[in-house]
């Protein structure tokens, strides 16, 4: 019985207790309630910051991926461009000697294998048919001459006849006279 005894009291000491602190327990109670949903809010805050931050750290890695990739490109675009002015510039060159080519090609067709050998070909005929004209001219001269040498001689004994003839009728015509 000492223990229900003892147990009584302590229930009216915990009443007692109870009964003086209530308000500042209502108070304390009321308090961690509000501190608690404080919390709370402040950790759905904190979550939702988290989340953001989350989904910010996920844009900046693909902002920087984003800007990596725009170095690299730019990167690749002056490399293209500086090929570019390289490749205008051999074009350039290899429009220059094209050019100079071209003026090689127009000056070699100028001697034709083809046309030349036809050429040679015509004078050779020509040369051919000139030379048996001038043989023939050679040939027809030669004769000529001849001729003309014969009857400058026949001319020579002709004169050389009349001069007899007229030597003997002057002798006979001055006798005469």
């Amino acid at each position: 019985m000492l223990t229900a005894k003892n147990l009584e009291r302590v229930m009216e000491l915990e009443e007692k207790l109870r009964a003086e602190y209530q308000v500042q327990l209502d108070a304390k109670s009321a308090e961690i309630e509000r501190l608690t949903r404080e919390k709370e809010e402040k950790q759905a805050v904190v979550e939702k910051q988290l989340e953001q931050i989350q989904n910010l750290t996920k844009d900046v890695t693909a902002n920087r991926k984003i800007e990596q990739l725009n170095r690299e490109l730019h990167q690749r675009c002056e490399n293209l461009q500086a090929d570019v002015a390289t490749q205008k510039k051999r074009a350039k060159g290899l429009q220059k000697d094209l050019a100079q080519e071209r003026e090689e090609i127009k000056v070699l067709r100028q001697f034709d294998p083809a046309k030349m050998k036809k050429n040679l070909d015509a004078t050779k005929k020509k040369l051919a048919e000139r030379t048996s004209g001038n043989d023939l001219l050679q040939r027809s001269l030669n004769q000529t001459k001849s001729e003309k040498a014969e009857l400058q001689r026949k001319v020579e004994e002709l004169e050389a006849k009349l001069a007899q003839l007229e030597t003997p009728e002057e002798s006979e015509e001055e006798a005469a006279a």
